[in-house]
């Protein structure tokens, strides 16, 4: 599998929305962040598009 990559922030406009996650994977994401000097809401925008853009739909 690729790795996961972090780049220079992008100005764009962002609207807000509200998803459930279990406590483990918020504190991984918390612990990314401090290590990356990124937000925990730019690393999960960041792991969205990157599951958008590597999903394959099969039988659909």
């Amino acid at each position: 599998m690729d790795k996961f990559i972090i780049t220079p922030k992008a100005d764009d406009k962002s609207l807000t929305v509200t998803v459930r996650v279990s406590k483990a994977l918020l504190d991984e994401y918390d612990d990314l962040a401090v290590k990356t000097n990124r937000s925990r809401n730019e690393l999960i925008c960041m792991a969205l598009q990157y599951a958008l853009d590597n999903t394959e739909l099969h039988g659909a």
